[in-house]
């Protein structure tokens, strides 16, 4: 399918570079920046400033975004329609994930998916919960893989409850406890995920009146863990992000238990295209069938 001009600019936006556009679109650079002076002289109007070091949105294309934005997502669902209509024959799925999904749960799904449909394409858009939904209401993802609450409202699908544990170093005091206590979160030095516009940890220590005694935050959970392994504190991440971590950490469950949801979001009044909603099939159907 032939790709809009539209298409390449919202990714030159997106990457801040026309050389990486053309990397992600198999382009010579040459032909991107042809591309963008082509859209600017039909419009009559400059879009981009450009620089040695990047580009950027001038004023008039900050005004004009919304509407070419538009613009190239309704191509994108033009090519997703014509896509149908060759019976899966090609396609792109736009997923928007946090960290802990894209790398334990999506590679084995897509692999797996890619078999029975190889010319189906994924992009990855990996970032914290508040970035996600922004991601999904404004088009530039299919779904997203997210927690509840949501401050906007989605249509959900339910995946599964992933655990939450306690992350501390080998040699604490709680090392050889099958159980961290909950109070004892109070006193220590504490390492906070910070997830976006949902923080579950936080609401975990509010239900339970815990004060967590918070010395950093960190944005990625290989971080945290790095910083736990060399005695900085202690975390609560979830069971899936641990799974095969290479770090010398213990995690530790607690009484009660704790969870986080985890679903599959999309905007409420769009019909997903074939590839898309297949794809959402596939992937909670294996989660029926087996654990990731």
């Amino acid at each position: 399918m032939r790709i809009s001009r539209y298409e390449v600019l919202m990714k030159v936006i997106e990457l801040g570079n026309l050389t990486k556009a053309a990397g992600y679109f198999n382009y010579t650079q040459s032909a991107v920046s042809q591309i963008i002076s082509s859209l600017e002289k039909e419009l009559g109007i400059s879009l981009l400033n450009r620089t040695h070091s990047g580009v950027w949105l001038t004023a008039e294309g900050e005004q004009l975004l919304p509407y070419l934005r538009n613009i190239s997502n309704s191509h994108h669902k033009l090519s997703e329609k014509i896509f149908e209509l060759l019976n899966m024959k090609t396609g792109l799925i736009r997923i928007g994930t946090f960290s802990s999904v894209s790398c334990h749960w999506l590679p084995p799904l897509i692999k797996e998916f890619k078999i029975i449909y190889p010319n189906i394409k994924f992009e990855l858009l990996q970032g914290d919960y508040n970035e996600i939904e922004t991601w999904i209401a404004n088009g530039v993802v299919d779904f997203g893989s997210t927690c509840p609450p949501h401050k906007k409202n989605f249509k959900t699908i339910f995946l599964k409850n992933d655990k939450l544990k306690v992350v501390i170093p080998k040699n604490h005091k709680y090392a050889h406890e099958k159980f961290f206590p909950i109070q004892a979160l109070a006193s220590e030095p504490f390492i906070l995920l910070e997830t976006g516009n949902s923080n579950i940890i936080l609401h975990i220590f509010e239900d339970n009146n815990i004060t967590p005694n918070i010395h950093y935050i960190a944005k990625d959970d290989y971080t945290i863990m790095s910083m736990v392994e060399n005695d900085l504190g202690i975390s609560i991440l979830s069971e899936l992000v641990l799974t095969r971590s290479p770090y010398e950490i213990l995690a530790k469950e607690t009484n009660p238990t704790f969870y986080r949801t985890m679903e599959i979001a999309l905007k409420c009044k769009e019909k997903p295209s074939l590839a898309v909603k297949y794809f959402i099939d596939y992937i909670v159907n294996r989660l029926q069938e087996r654990t990731i």
